[in-house]
């Protein structure tokens, strides 16, 4: 009896397997034949298009690009088809045209037209994690004012007053605690750091290290399922994700009453305590607009504060004599430090001193940048230099193939902070303005935390590298595929430095 009734679960199983693959694939056909239809017009006038090629029926290039961006090296497929067809070319991507570039000064141009010409484009599982009133996804005047809020609340005035403390305050939490000779995975560390920092900064709090922990691991499920397929059903990664996303949004709701009540009990409108404070205090914005947006600042701020922090501590690694230019400035900022007042914490002229911490920054996010490449929408019919993107179009700036581009960058895949001492690269370095260099995007969605990632990032480098010694037990690799990884997670024996090490004279 057992075995008949396991028998028939098992053919229900497939059964509903087969059903959901049979129910794709019709999606994806008629989506394709929408699409072909929509796009008889580009296709008849595709000599207006930048050249380019159609690839597979239905998939297009679709396989060869995600086996690219998931390698070490994302723009392999963009950079093939430069050779073939120039800067800017076309390619049918997620069953629609796309328009894809590694040139410079379009990418800039597509960035600086957000909102215009062009507007924010996600795959649906994207959409569906982050929000459709995160400042991610949000278009138009909310996504300005939302935006707003975050730039104002991450200026220089509170990085320097305010957060310097509080960020040396987590990196001494978590990273005394280890002992010597543990092993430990930096990755799932630097995910436990960045989670850690960016709860604390956005919604006022600090949390135990059970709860870092679970935040941590809910975020891993998160952004896991960005680029998933979007299928509601156990056992595939959008639903994983999805259930996190529940969780994570309960958690910020349970904060938002909190803060709430204390503020009634504390007879005020808001205590403006993080930039939820700020928040809760704008009445024309709601709440479930509210965690969106929180949890679009939380998943941007743990994925580009983390993922640099690790992928800098493995180019180090791979990099004896930078490792130790980089402990040598570290180390004497600590011996200033004892000898003006004896105080632990650095000061933010401390940090204005880490000159070649700053180069080391700049490098990882060039090789290891975590915005590779954007998604964007035209929004109508555009002409750039003889072409013609028609409206609906996907435009794709790939912004690794301008940072990895020999022709830009001698020795481009290599890692050399030496590079941005040297003044010819002056012009190519402000990340704010540089068509060559945009590791933080660029135009109306410019990330509005970059000043603040790269404090947190100088700041657990000065703590990591001063405290520890590592040994790397397992081979690792970057991937950039489903999110910027190590595939072995970065595995690493770490030591306590000599005492004496940090009392230089």
């Amino acid at each position: 009896m057992r075995e008949t009734w396991a028998y028939y679960m098992m053919m229900i199983g497939i059964g509903t397997v087969v059903v959901v693959v049979v129910l794709l694939m019709i999606m994806f056909v008629a989506k394709w034949v929408i699409n072909k239809q929509r796009n008889k017009g580009i296709t008849k006038g595709a000599h207006k298009l930048p050249p380019g090629r159609r690839g597979w029926p239905l998939i297009g290039d679709s396989f060869n690009w995600f086996n690219a961006v998931a390698s070490s090296h994302p723009p392999r497929f963009v950079q093939q088809q430069v050779l073939r067809y120039g800067k800017i070319f076309s390619c049918s991507l997620f069953g629609k045209w796309a328009v894809v570039s590694a040139d410079p000064s379009f990418n800039r141009w597509v960035m600086q037209n957000e909102g215009k010409l062009f507007q924010s484009s996600y795959p649906k599982s994207f959409r569906d994690l982050v929000g459709k009133n995160g400042v991610i996804t949000v278009q138009g005047e909310q996504q300005r004012k939302l935006h707003g809020i975050a730039s104002n609340m991450m200026r220089l005035e509170k990085l320097k007053f305010h957060f310097l403390k509080d960020i040396q305050m987590v990196m001494l939490q978590t990273l005394n605690n280890f002992q010597n000779n543990q092993v430990i995975i930096l990755q799932d560390v630097c995910r436990k750091v960045a989670i850690n920092l960016m709860v604390n900064q956005l919604l006022g709090v600090s949390k135990t290290e059970g709860e870092v922990d679970e935040m941590a691991r809910l975020f891993s499920d998160f952004v896991d399922g960005c680029l998933s397929l979007p299928i509601n059903l156990p056992g595939f990664a959008y639903h994983t994700a999805m259930k996190a996303r529940a969780i994570i949004i309960r958690k910020i709701n349970n904060k938002i009453e909190m803060q709430r009540q204390e503020a009634i009990l504390a007879g005020v409108v808001g205590n403006n305590n993080g930039v939820l404070g700020r928040l809760l205090e704008e009445e024309s914005i709601p709440d479930d607009a509210v965690a969106d947006f929180i949890i679009n600042l939380l998943f941007a701020g743990n994925e580009t504060t983390a993922k640099t922090m690790l992928f800098a501590v493995y180019f180090l690694t791979q990099c004896p004599r930078a490792m130790k230019q980089l402990l040598d400035e570290q180390q004497s900022l600590i011996s200033q430090r004892s000898y003006l007042d004896g105080e632990d914490m650095l000061t933010w002229e401390d940090y204005k001193q880490m000159s070649f911490t700053q180069c080391v920054i700049d490098e990882t996010l060039r090789l290891g940048g975590i915005a590779i490449w954007l998604m964007r929408e035209a929004k109508e019919r555009i002409e750039y230099q003889g072409y013609v993107i028609p409206k609906g179009c996907f435009v794709v700036p790939f912004l690794s193939a301008v940072h990895l581009d020999e022709n830009l960058y001698e020795g481009a895949i290599t890692f050399n902070p030496w590079r941005w001492m040297d003044p010819l690269t002056q012009e190519k370095r402000n990340w704010r303005s540089s068509p060559f260099y945009a590791p933080f995007g660029g135009g109306a969605r410019f990330c509005p935390g970059a000043e603040l990632a790269r404090l947190q990032i100088a700041l657990f480098l000065h703590y990591f590298i001063t405290t520890y010694r590592w040994t790397q037990l397992k081979e690792d690799r970057m991937s950039f595929f489903p999110s910027a990884r190590l595939v072995n997670g970065f595995q690493i024996q770490i030591t306590r430095r000599d005492d004496e090490l940090k009392k230089i004279k």
